[in-house]
């Protein structure tokens, strides 16, 4: 219900005043403390009068600049009404957290909470009003750039991450937290080849119940603002989408805040083909209920006939305004328009060392052990240690979407190390994308003066994130000739593998005795990373994505449906030539879903499975009989092979992070909730599961135990 104040300013305000409400800004449209009549202005044939009536800007932080932005702009406007800004804060304003498909391998929605938490802080005190994530988007392609910026292949994972990533940031939207912009509905992260911003194309039954559970969990944590997505989804742009907006968004899931456009993609309509022209294209998004029109200019089009528009479009934007007004309200902006933001609190937030401890912290949860042959990891402090490879001596730790993270500022991998181990020599052996004979000559005489090897390869930053789709997913054939050559020496090799994304591993899985999976871990990445190699922190990430043998197996998850003709996993399989499987290579994934090794040794025994209510809860037991302690995390998954439409042949449905003593046992309740024993059939409708329900427990998603429960459902 509108409040008193927005229905006031509501009667107020001219319908010029209401559209320029529903106008965002790019930073260029504002130069040193005031707005300027810059190229964009006049290529898009703005008027100075205009842009002191626009709700919104993104792009601008710093607490001085927002606050003379601020103050100017209220200084020009007649109702006084404050400018929102926003930016795309995803992992870390500058204190910058591991990438999101990085803390996701975390399993901890403590964890993902605690970086939010603290990416709000820095961002509000830098004069930031709304960040755009969490991006909730369910993913099974490493083709796609902006795979990073996901929390994986997992409709239960995604969920529950989603909802500490929003809580995380919002809290009480106080002035130490920011709105939350959850991204991008719908579906944006299932286009066709991987490709960025191709098609996507979902049956709604799919849609609704693998993709569409994340962002259901984002709203019902109440977050402020959705946004749209670039793709289109049965067969219609999102952007201009009623089904999706108005009968899903808004009627079944009650979204009532914001919602806002991504980067012009209501002018991308036009390319879409389904407007004519910006005029139509404007038309087609109010009517989906897009409040905010992010640098299209489209809706700047009914500034030109404000006068004489219909009565359907004056009460469309009437919607959109209040709802904008009433965002502006709860962040209390017409109390104080600076949220208290000054320079002296904004100098002692901005990466503190209470900040920083927590990006550690984080990273150190996120980091994920691949292999650990003859338990070569963790190294002793007095062996002589070779530190070979691009990444080794560089600051690009910090991943896409690290717009305030500072590459020249982060500790590299070598200067970390060298810290903790005395006798580590470094040689880049060769750039990301380029040898050089000579450093490659330098690596290898280095490693031969060693014991052990460690081969620190990846991707650099710029190779993930938005507009970086890719269709070979090995590392880079300079790297790997590297690594061929190294492992020819006979020494044993410890491979970090610094990504973006889910690569083909299966080269470097080959040729090293232990591989590590580092992510682009942030800020205090370097640091993490070495207190996992050294032992100081035991390894507890887990695989949030499969990670595939080839590219070619794309797209690979561990919740896949069965078919008519699966494999039976016995030697029949290979005299049986009409099954489910390719002729060139295995079905199954070289890392599942949810794998990750530790440095102790935990094993889990479900002990039973009893029904309490209309949910299940499972005991089990956890032993760890190494002589140190470990965290792990006890995966449980529902298969349920009957039901009248297919089911995954095992889903997640809970889960929990476990901190396991050395040489005893832990025993652990896990409850799987009601809505996790539930399907949609056909007709679209939710049935819940009845009769002998199975759940596999273990510690990934292909080793498991089995432990069934008769459920009923009164």
């Amino acid at each position: 219900m509108t409040s008193e104040r927005v229905s006031k300013l509501l009667q107020e305000m001219t319908t010029e005043e209401k559209i320029g409400q529903l106008l965002q800004l790019s930073a260029d449209f504002f130069e040193g403390s005031q707005a300027v009549i810059t190229g964009p202005m006049r290529e898009h044939d703005l008027t100075l009068a205009t842009v002191y009536t626009a709700g919104s800007v993104l792009g601008i932080s710093g607490a001085e600049r927002v606050h003379q932005i601020q103050a100017d702009y209220l200084a020009k406007s007649r109702l006084k009404i404050p400018l929102l800004f926003m930016a795309d804060i995803v992992h870390g304003f500058q204190t910058i957290f591991p990438i999101p498909l990085g803390m996701a391998a975390s399993f901890d929605p403590e964890a993902v909470k605690l970086a939010s938490e603290v990416a709000a802080r820095e961002s509000a005190v830098s004069g930031l009003h709304v960040t755009f994530a969490p991006m909730v988007d369910l993913v099974r392609d490493p083709r796609w750039g902006r795979v990073m910026e996901s929390t994986g292949e997992d409709p239960y994972l995604n969920s529950v991450l989603a909802k500490a990533s929003v809580d995380g940031f919002q809290g009480d939207l106080d002035v130490e937290h920011i709105a939350a912009c959850v991204k991008h509905f719908a579906a944006y992260g299932a286009p066709e080849a991987g490709r960025e911003y191709n098609t996507v194309d979902l049956s709604e039954w799919r849609f609704r119940e693998q993709y569409l559970p994340a962002y259901s969990a984002a709203i019902a944590a109440q977050a402020k603002l959705v946004m749209t997505s670039f793709n289109t989804l049965f067969g219609v742009p999102a952007t201009a989408n009623q089904h999706l907006f108005r009968d899903i968004l808004r009627d079944e899931l009650a979204f009532k805040g914001v919602v806002i456009s991504d980067w012009d993609a209501i002018g991308e309509l036009i390319n879409h083909g389904v407007a004519g022209n910006l005029q139509a294209a404007a038309d087609q998004a109010l009517a989906a209920g897009v409040d905010i029109d992010m640098m299209s200019f489209a809706y700047a089009k009914y500034l030109q006939k404000a006068a004489n528009l219909d009565e359907s479009t004056r009460q469309l934007i009437d919607e959109s305004t209040a709802r904008i007004l009433e965002l502006k309200e709860s962040l209390g902006l017409f109390t104080d328009p600076y949220r208290q933001v000054t320079p002296e609190r904004e100098q002692a937030e901005l990466k503190s060392v209470q900040n920083l401890n927590a990006a550690q912290q984080v990273a150190e949860e996120s980091i994920v052990l691949l292999k650990n042959e003859r338990a070569i990891l963790p190294l002793a402090r007095d062996q002589k240690l070779a530190l070979i490879g691009p990444v080794a001596n560089t600051g690009d730790l910090l991943g896409s979407w690290s717009w305030q993270g500072d590459q020249h500022q982060t500790p590299s991998i070598y200067t970390a190390m060298a810290e903790k181990f005395p006798q580590v020599s470094y040689a880049s052996g060769c750039a990301y994308h380029q040898l050089n004979h000579r450093e490659f000559d330098q690596a290898l005489s280095t490693a031969r003066q060693a014991d052990k090897i460690i081969a620190v390869l990846g991707l650099p930053s710029s190779e993930s994130g938005e507009a970086t789709s890719m269709t070979d997913i090995r590392l880079p054939q300079e790297q790997l000739t590297l690594l061929q050559a190294l492992a020819k020496l006979g020494k044993p090799i410890i491979s970090v593998v610094v990504t973006g994304r889910p690569l083909d591993l299966t080269l470097v899985d080959d040729l090293s005795a232990a591989v590590v999976l580092a992510w682009f871990p942030g800020s205090r990445g370097a640091a993490a990373l070495t207190n996992i190699l050294s032992g100081a922190v035991n390894p507890s990430g887990k695989l949030p994505m499969t990670f595939p043998r080839s590219v070619g197996q794309v797209p690979i998850y561990y919740n896949q449906f069965n078919t008519g003709r699966p494999l039976s996993h016995t030697e029949n399989d290979r005299e049986n030539k009409y099954l489910s499987k390719y002729i060139d290579e295995a079905n199954s994934p070289l890392y599942p879903f949810g794998f990750g090794l530790s440095y102790a040794e935990i094993k889990a025994q479900p002990i039973s499975a009893t029904q309490q209510g209309r949910s299940i809860q499972l005991k089990v037991e956890l032993e760890n009989t190494a002589a140190l302690a470990g965290k792990t995390v006890v995966q449980c998954y529902l298969h349920q092979p009957v039901a009248t439409t297919v089911q995954p042949v095992q889903r997640l449905v809970a889960f929990s992070k476990v901190l396991v003593p050395s040489k005893q046992k832990v025993e652990l309740t896990l409850t799987v909730a009601p809505e996790e024993l539930t399907y949609l059939d056909a007709a679209l409708k939710r049935q819940t599961f009845t009769g002998e329900l199975k759940f596999l427990i273990g510690l990934d998603s292909q080793h498991t135990k089995a432990i069934s429960v008769a459920y009923q459902n009164d």
